[in-house]
């Protein structure tokens, strides 16, 4: 049976070269990778601090800067395009002759670069690749004269190691946040232990309270008023039933909707496994995801992931476009704070035409609870950019709906199942990160 992974010697050698790169400390700018371990204690739930270190190094001066960017650049434009570059799921057609969904590597990492929130995020993702492909990042005349074919398989090594441990199981984990369960369940959560976990019930349970609460008990994209509570003002009976602004329910024009509360980045990245310590997969990931806002992973240390700056309050139809990438909020220039135009990938028409609209986000009276963190948001956005421009999306997308075909059918005898991107998707799956 076919597998269209990167070879084994592809895949050790950006790995072996990631593993001691990646966290930006210490080591000479130039210099080539050198495998670094991680304690026991580094793990621990208490903090991310020996995961992700955030005493980066200096940003590069702006003369350096331009060359390294420049080199960047010169190297991605050397390999776009060339045989390998582009992935295909199984490596051709489609069920029904329909060409598989593709991304392409190169145009992964210029777009996750281009993406980065801040130039110092900028520089710390080029300082990983160009010590994952032991290059130098002084510019050279002649670019083309280093990239040798070790070179060219770390290149696709760097992309690759993107994609699985960072762009794959992001997009799988954020299908859903987890809702609220009954209080009985709860209790029994907490008796096994399960109050060591990010997301246990109780938390995210008062996590939706504090944001309907801030949202005024509707959607921030339609503006739907939560059908729940609507149900229960109307059962009161006592007088005549207000929404949040006094405004009589009765004369709602849009339809009730169940509404539920939409983590940005998803509560499953800090969730510990039995040994109360993060995997490595999820260490990765979270450097990773430090790459595009340098410093950002303390917005979602511990507890803070499930806090009301990492949530918002969506309908379900609406939370699963949010949790696919498929619409974004980018802040609208010269408006009050918190105003965004809500944008989708796409026809709107595919959306209902609820999107595109520009919203102000709500705010309590006393800021008691927080609003939705526009970093964050930014950070949302940036993935949703990647994943659609290089056609990743579509790519992970295809992964998943395999993922489910081989669990009740197998894996496909043309050789079309990414076998390699499966079973380490079950990796992450059955080590704390859900596919919702």
């Amino acid at each position: 049976m076919a597998q269209t992974g990167p070879s084994l010697t592809d895949h050790d050698r950006a790995r072996e070269a990631l593993q001691g790169v990646i966290d930006f400390t210490g080591s000479p700018l130039d210099s080539p990778a050198q495998t670094r371990s991680s304690s026991p204690h580094h793990r621990h739930q208490s903090s991310l601090e020996g995961i992700i270190n955030f005493s980066t190094e200096p940003p590069l001066d702006p003369a350096a800067r331009d060359r390294a960017r420049r080199k960047f650049y010169d190297i991605v434009d050397h390999f776009d395009g060339q045989a390998g570059t582009v992935r295909a799921v199984g490596g051709g057609a489609g069920s029904g002759g329909q060409t598989s969904p593709q991304y392409n590597r190169a145009q992964l990492i210029r777009l996750t670069y281009d993406y980065a929130c801040s130039p110092v995020s900028q520089d710390n993702f080029l300082r990983a690749f160009f010590r994952s492909l032991e290059l130098s990042m002084d510019d050279s005349e002649d670019v083309a004269s280093e990239l040798n074919q070790d070179v060219r398989s770390s290149f696709l090594g760097f992309a690759d190691y993107l994609f699985d441990n960072f762009f794959l199981p992001i997009k799988a984990s954020t299908r859903k946040t987890p809702q609220p369960t009954p209080a009985f369940h709860s209790a029994i959560v907490r008796l096994q232990g399960g109050g060591e976990f990010a997301g246990t019930p109780d938390r995210l349970s008062a996590l939706r309270g504090a944001c309907l609460i801030r949202d005024r008990h509707r959607c921030v994209v339609s503006r739907s008023f939560d059908k729940e509570e609507a149900s229960r003002r109307f059962r009161k009976g006592t007088s005549t039933a207000l929404d949040d602004d006094d405004a009589p329910l009765e004369h709602e024009s849009l339809p009730f909707h169940h509404l539920e509360v939409a983590h940005i980045l998803p509560h499953s990245l800090t969730r510990l496994g039995k040994g109360k310590e993060l995997d490595p997969a999820k260490q990765a990931a979270l450097t990773i995801l430090n790459m595009f806002d340098d410093g950002v992973a303390h917005l979602i240390e511990g507890v803070n992931i499930d806090r009301p700056q990492n949530a918002l309050t969506l309908t379900l139809e609406i939370h699963r476009w949010f949790g696919n990438f498929d619409i974004f909020f980018e802040p609208v220039p010269d408006a009050e704070p918190h105003t965004y135009s809500v944008q989708c990938f796409g026809l709107p028409l595919l959306f209902n035409s609820v999107v595109p609209v520009t919203r102000t986000l709500y705010l309590t009276a006393d800021r008691a609870v927080d609003p939705p963190s526009p970093r964050l948001l930014a950070i949302h956005r940036a993935i949703g950019h990647i994943l659609h421009l290089s056609g990743a999306g579509e790519y992970i997308d295809q992964i998943l709906r395999d993922l489910e075909e081989t669990q009740w059918e197998g894996a496909q005898p043309d050789g079309s199942t990414d076998l390699g991107r499966l079973v380490h998707l079950g990796f992450w799956l059955d080590n704390g990160i859900d596919a919702y």
